[in-house]
C-alpha cells in the first residue's frame, strides 16, 4: 500500500472512531425525544413548545441519519477501497450532524427550560448552552486553524 492509501485508511478510522463517541449522545437524545408525547404532562404544551418539541425531534432524526451515514458507506464501499471518496462525502455529513445535534440540544434544553421556569430563564439557558456548544465545537478549531495551532493535514 502507498503512503497516501495508508494515510486515508487511517483518517477514515478515525473519523469513524469519532462518530462511535458522539452517536450514543444523540440515541440518548432521540430516544428521550420519542417518549415525551407520552407523558402525561405533553398535553399542557402550548403550541410554541409543540413546534419547539417537534424542531428538536426533525433535528434529532436528521444529526442521527447524518452521524451514522459514514459508517453505512464505509460498510457498503469497503471493498471498494475509495478512502477518498469517503472521506470527502463523511467529513461534512458529521459536520452538519453536529449542527443538527447542537440545534436539537438546544431546543431540548429551551423545551425542559420553559416547561419548568415558563419565564425568561429558558431563552437565557438556551442562548448559553448554544455559546458553550458553539465555542467548544466550532470556536475552538476554527481559531486553532486560523492562528494556524491546529495540526492540519498536508497532501
Amino acid at each position: 500500500m502507498s503512503d497516501k492509501t495508508d494515510r486515508e485508511e487511517q483518517q477514515v478510522l478515525e473519523l469513524l472512531n469519532e462518530l462511535r463517541v458522539i452517536l450514543p449522545g444523540v440515541q440518548v437524545l432521540f430516544a428521550f425525544l420519542l417518549t415525551v408525547p407520552f407523558s402525561q404532562r405533553f398535553a399542557q404544551l402550548g403550541p410554541t413548545d409543540r413546534g419547539v418539541y417537534f424542531a428538536a425531534l426533525l433535528l434529532a432524526a436528521g444529526a442521527s441519519a447524518m452521524l451514522i451515514a459514514p459508517s453505512i458507506h464505509a460498510r457498503l464501499t469497503w471493498r471498494n477501497r475509495n478512502n477518498d471518496w469517503l472521506l470527502r462525502v463523511s467529513n461534512p455529513l458529521a459536520v452538519m450532524g453536529g449542527v443538527l445535534l447542537a440545534g436539537g440540544i438546544a431546543c431540548a434544553v429551551y423545551l425542559v427550560a420553559d416547561v419548568l421556569y415558563r419565564s425568561s430563564v429558558a431563552g437565557i439557558t438556551t442562548a448559553a448552552v448554544v455559546v458553550v456548544i458553539l465555542v467548544l465545537w466550532y470556536g475552538i478549531p476554527f481559531l486553532g486553524r486560523v492562528t494556524g495551532r491546529a495540526e492540519l493535514s498536508r497532501e
